[in-house]
């Protein structure tokens, strides 16, 4: 991203803004694919950007939506349906029994009570139904492995339900490849045992695998290498059937940018600060330790470099806990100048608490392959999302 563009883009578009590159994401697939087994598949769990589901739907083989809204969100883009893994923790059975009979998708079973609402509305609308059986990591999500056994002994012949693999996921940002054998290890030993039982293999695994991504300039993680021994993981599996990698970080993360514009300087007790147009209600991808660390960050002025000095760069919310970066060393910082925040394709537009105070929600722009930028949502006025309703 040249300087020429940045100028031209911030010439068109006001700040705060995401801009979404797809050339970089359509190289980070690439590269992805380029690193697995030639039999994994991918599935995009939209959650990390639901901007980008219309953009990856034609280079992944799923599309993972975790509510209605996900759901509706695809639909309405009309991307195909076969691709859908419905998945989630809380399926409403008005949600299923209104899409069930008219859906090719996938559908993730996460307990016995979403099982029986399946199975129960394919069997009043006649319609077969996909099901993957999600073995329980240790937490609030997913089956027991004693459940899936009962369900697959007692449910296993019926004509309108295909039981068509297990998924499993436990985590995101997983750097210890040792956990992921061990993961890996529990996962083909059950699927071994299922087999036995069945007398036949189960046709999937979709698996979350969690990779990390590197935020931080100090962050010591060698993606090739771990891409590497993680694949020879999955070639050394028992399990002969598909793989489905789900991924939403690892896909979005790096193709996304957050440009923010100082919009007040000043030096309270020895210490430079910036007031920015944006702050931590959209710029939320450093999870807890958000200005602990020091993100990539690209600085636009149009000033001469003076000497570098430490700034704390503050957001416009109206809390003294509202700071993206601290002691980020820059040669002068003035008003009007913008910062880019980069690896802000994940989460960041939509896990932040953009309600807060009413500011404005930025725009989100896509640049195509070809150069062009598309406006995919304007600024949004949230102040009426927060107005009570006018009493007559």
């Amino acid at each position: 991203m040249d300087e020429t563009f940045v100028s031209s883009l911030l010439s068109d578009h006001a700040t705060p803004l995401y801009l979404f590159d797809g050339t970089v994401l359509e190289q980070r697939v690439a590269y992805l694919r380029s690193k697995l087994p030639q039999r994994v598949g991918l599935c995009y769990a939209i959650k990390a950007n639901p901007f980008l589901a219309g953009y990856l739907s034609p280079l992944v083989e799923r599309l993972e939506l975790c509510s209605p809204g996900e759901y509706r969100i695809c639909e309405r883009q009309g991307l195909p349906k076969s691709q859908f893994v419905v998945s989630g923790v809380y399926k409403t059975p008005d949600f299923i029994q209104d899409i069930l009979p008219y859906s090719p998708a996938i559908f993730t079973v996460e307990s016995m009570e979403q099982f029986h609402l399946l199975r129960r509305t394919a069997q009043e609308s006649g319609t077969p139904v996909s099901l993957l059986l999600r073995l329980t990591s240790g937490n609030q999500f997913g089956l027991e492995k004693e459940e899936i056994t009962t369900i697959l002994t007692q449910y296993g012949k019926e004509s309108l339900l295909h039981f068509k693999g297990v998924q499993y996921f436990s985590g995101t940002q997983k750097t210890s490849l040792k956990r992921l054998q061990r993961e890996l290890n529990t996962v083909d030993e059950f699927l071994k045992e299922l087999e036995a039982l069945l007398g036949r293999p189960m046709e999937e695994l979709e698996f979350g695998p969690g990779f990390p991504v590197s935020y931080y300039a100090e962050d010591d993680f060698q993606e090739d290498a771990y891409l590497e021994q993680f694949a020879q993981m999955l070639e050394a599996m028992a399990f002969a059937g598909t793989v489905i990698l789900e991924l939403g970080r690892s896909l979005a993360a790096h193709c996304g940018t957050y440009f923010t514009q100082v919009v007040d300087a000043k030096r309270n007790h020895n210490q430079n600060y910036a007031i920015v147009d944006g702050g931590m209600h959209q710029l939320v991808y450093y999870g807890q330790s958000m200005a602990m660390k020091l993100p990539p960050i690209r600085h636009f002025t149009s000033h001469s470099p003076g000497n570098v000095e430490p700034w704390n760069i503050c957001g416009s919310l109206c809390t003294i806990n509202d700071i993206l970066v601290k002691q980020l060393p820059l040669p002068s910082l003035h008003v009007g100048d913008v910062l880019a925040f980069q690896r802000t394709g994940a989460y960041c537009m939509t896990e932040g608490i953009s309600l807060f105070l009413s500011r404005d929600l930025p725009a989100v722009l896509y640049r195509h392959p070809d150069g062009t930028v598309e406006e995919l949502r304007p600024h949004f006025d949230t102040y009426p999302l927060n107005t009570p309703n006018q009493k007559k």
